[in-house]
């Protein structure tokens, strides 16, 4: 990061801590920072040499807000947010369920202020998306708050859109797209491997990446990452929903994505003597291959079906999608058969903010109907056996997933060689595994002889609890069936 835009992040994060005092967490921090950091940018717009019309609609703009202090001030803010969370588009993205976390006034007086004294649009494109980046960072970086699950690493992000290497004119979809990274590292390769036309240009603006969000919260930072990069215009490139439900409508040509961890989707349903339980969300769609309430496995059959034929995925995927039985076995045979999974990358542990995941990103084609299976071959990577990283001490850098890129060969990737990580498993092979099992290891594990070597107790702990809820569903599956027979 710049040196101006780090001074900017840290003299606008300085003020959290302040904050916090009274209660406002990281996150909505950068929730209120969004609502004003926004109305501030329109407003300036407004001005000289930009002179353009405003969204905002009369009386709940930035010049409502400056001018007032206290009480009038808060209530000012209030009533802003409920009423451009009405608004259509992208500011009901943005405003959507609004809320001033600010109580006292004098301290939302001084965050206004703050704001104030910075002209953003003077700033350039990048180094306002990158202020920005750096405070979603900061958040993610807050444990306690959770916002880690939704952030995957820039690293991780960087090599897989350098290995799908989008082209001008492609339309691309992440349907959990969090705070838009992977969206946001597809605009940049595009901006910088191409000399774009000015068609080509407005297209990457508002016509090639658009993204679907479940949470609120999430979405309006995606909305906003987006904006401060020069990306989409009044009309909001993420769609606020679960992208499970129905196709969205879109045909993509790259979908990059990595879904929420949690295995099951489900809802809340509140009984008649008013309590509450989690019911398992199953989603009965013509377009899937099988029905279950893994949502990963429901995030492969969704990221299948809205590819175009010849469209291309990258998703990141917990290594139960890869050895699961019952609907995951069917899973991978479907997507062996139909679509041509030509990599695995096994990524390491202590690189997430939720700890112990194990994790992996499969690189697949679709391809059109045909007799024989287009999969004939899967090369996998192992990045994760004697590897040793963790997000403070060790964290992955690009450097490190140097190797894999190389290995990959984005310009030709039917022409690769094997190496110690990377290895080539025939098709015949993997389906003759017990469950189409593509959880493929083959190096020595060397902290199996080595005690000091063990991973963290409580990587050992999430492992031990993934593998019992695999277990558990594949029991609650064979019982399930044979209540039905």
């Amino acid at each position: 990061m710049a040196a101006e835009s780090a001074a900017i992040v840290q003299r606008l994060w300085n003020y959290c801590s302040v904050l916090r005092d009274d209660g406002v967490s990281y996150g909505d921090y950068v929730e209120q920072l969004t609502f004003l950091l926004f109305l501030k940018l329109v407003d300036e717009q407004t001005k000289a040499p930009f002179n353009r019309a405003s969204t905002i609609p009369t009386g709940f703009g930035w010049s409502d807000l400056v001018g007032k202090t206290g009480d009038a001030l808060e209530t000012q803010y209030r009533h802003t947010l409920e009423r451009l969370g009405k608004e259509p588009n992208l500011l009901g993205v943005i405003y959507r369920k609004g809320q001033n976390r600010i109580q006292d006034p004098a301290k939302l007086k001084r965050l206004v202020d703050l704001i104030d004294s910075e002209t953003w649009s003077g700033l350039d494109v990048d180094l306002k998306g990158d202020i920005y980046e750096g405070l979603l960072q900061k958040n993610a970086e807050d444990v306690k708050s959770g916002a880690g699950q939704y952030f995957t690493g820039r690293v991780i992000i960087k090599s897989v859109v350098a290995c799908v290497r989008p082209v001008p004119r492609e339309t691309i979809v992440d349907p959990a797209a969090g705070t838009g990274g992977f969206l946001l590292e597809a605009h940049r390769y595009l901006a910088t491997h191409y000399e774009l036309d000015k068609e080509q240009k407005r297209f990457l603006k508002h016509d090639t990446l658009f993204g679907t969000e479940l949470v609120d919260g999430t979405a309006r930072l995606a909305v906003m990452n987006m904006y401060l990069h020069g990306i989409g215009g009044d009309k909001s490139p993420i769609t606020v929903g679960d992208a499970l439900v129905s196709h969205p409508g879109i045909w993509a040509d790259v979908v990059t994505t990595n879904p929420p961890f949690g295995r099951r989707s489900s809802v809340t349903v509140i009984g008649e003597d008013g309590s509450a339980e989690k019911d398992d969300l199953s989603y009965e769609r013509d377009d899937f291959w099988v029905t279950t309430s893994n949502k990963q496995l429901n995030f492969v059959q969704h990221i299948r079906s809205i590819l175009k034929v010849t469209g291309r995925a990258a998703v990141v995927l917990p290594d139960n999608v890869l050895f699961e039985g019952g609907a995951g076995e069917t899973i991978r045979r479907r997507l062996l058969d139909e679509c041509d999974v030509h990599t695995i990358l096994r990524l390491p542990t202590g690189i997430f903010y939720a700890s112990g995941v194990k994790a992996n990103v499969v690189f697949f084609d679709r391809k059109p109907p045909q007799d024989s299976p287009w999969t004939t071959e899967v090369w996998v990577y192992d990045l994760r056996t004697n590897m040793h990283f963790s997000l403070k001490k060790t964290p992955l850098r690009s450097e490190d997933l140097a190797d894999f890129v190389a290995c990959y060969n984005p310009e030709n990737r039917h022409q690769r060689a094997e190496t110690e990580r990377f290895k080539r498993f025939g098709y015949d092979d993997i389906v003759a595994r017990d469950k189409v099992n593509l959880d493929i290891t083959w190096l020595k594990d060397e902290s199996l002889d080595d005690i000091e070597n063990l991973p963290e107790p409580a990587v050992i702990a999430a492992e031990i609890v993934e593998n019992l809820r695999a277990a558990l569903d594949q029991f609650e599956e064979v019982a399930a069936k044979l209540n039905g027979a």
